[in-house]
């Protein structure tokens, strides 16, 4: 099997010859969404809830989006086509092919779905902080948009410290997210991850755990805190689609008193007990 299914437009295509306009938006001005889904044995994990959350990203920034059935059977044939693997299934909606300025034309948007193979990463972890915040009133607050540079950047900085995932604050200083999850924090015994109103993304898997845990009477608050409050933590950790509850080991320069820590082990356990065997919470 390949180590790469891609369907482009309506059909699956070759992974070595795919590809799109060069006057795409999502090329040009980086003008499109997405979502990365868990393959698990070949079969996508909370898809609707992924449609459901790209659909909203679609709308906040004024992307048609396409019938929801063509998205399914879409994912289907790129999951048949993966066969019965873990992995990652890519779903991307750009502007598609548009003038070389950030007005949109009047093009069909381009759909790419690809999967490709993923590890999901539960071992602790290092993160950095950056000093870039996100915009918690931007227009592109709690969307998931193709314009990822800021992330690139903020990664770059991550690797060159030895870190792997990188931290940032808000506009006025609260702990917002990292580069592509959301972060949670054990403090004197509570578990803490910033509101909506802070400016992370809603993560799929952030909901569901919170979900989770509140149903096994560990429940997390949403709360604001301060950047500070991450080195005053107890201890911590990232969450996704592709990090499910991985501990952090140190922020910066600071090693955190436990890793993991009791809260985080709790969390593993209820994660893994409400969904290891669910397909579509």
């Amino acid at each position: 099997m390949s180590d790469l299914v891609v369907w482009i437009n309506g059909a699956l295509a070759d992974p070595d010859t795919a590809s799109v306009s060069w006057a795409d938006h999502g090329i040009t001005v980086g003008d499109g969404v997405f979502e990365t889904i868990k393959l698990e044995h070949g079969r996508p994990f909370a898809l609707t809830r992924h449609l459901e959350r790209m659909k909203r990203s679609a709308a906040s920034i004024g992307l048609e989006f396409p019938e929801e059935s063509l998205l399914r059977s879409a994912a289907a044939a790129v999951s048949d086509a993966w066969g019965d693997r873990t992995g990652r299934l890519r779903i991307t909606l750009t502007g598609g092919p548009g003038p070389l300025g950030s007005n949109r034309g009047d093009a069909t948007p381009t759909l790419i779905v690809a999967a490709a193979p993923m590890t999901v990463l539960e071992q602790p972890t290092d993160v950095i902080t950056v000093p870039w915040p996100r915009n918690e009133r931007g227009a592109l607050a709690g969307v998931k948009s193709t314009s990822y540079a800021e992330n690139v950047v903020a990664l770059g900085r991550a690797a060159a410290a030895g870190a792997d995932e990188a931290i940032f604050a808000n506009t006025v200083g609260n702990l917002c997210e990292a580069t592509g999850s959301n972060v949670f924090i054990g403090i004197e015994g509570r578990l803490i991850t910033p509101p909506l109103s802070a400016g992370p993304l809603a993560g799929v898997t952030r909901d569901l755990l919170l979900l989770a845990l509140e149903a096994a009477g560990a429940p997390a608050l949403e709360e604001d805190r301060p950047m500070s409050a991450l080195f005053e933590a107890d201890e911590a950790f990232l969450l996704s689609t592709g990090r499910q509850v991985q501990p952090v080991r140190r922020i910066d320069d600071v090693t955190l008193r436990a890793c993991p820590g009791p809260l985080t082990q709790t969390a593993a356990k209820v994660w893994h007990a409400a969904y290891d065997d669910a397909v579509d919470p």
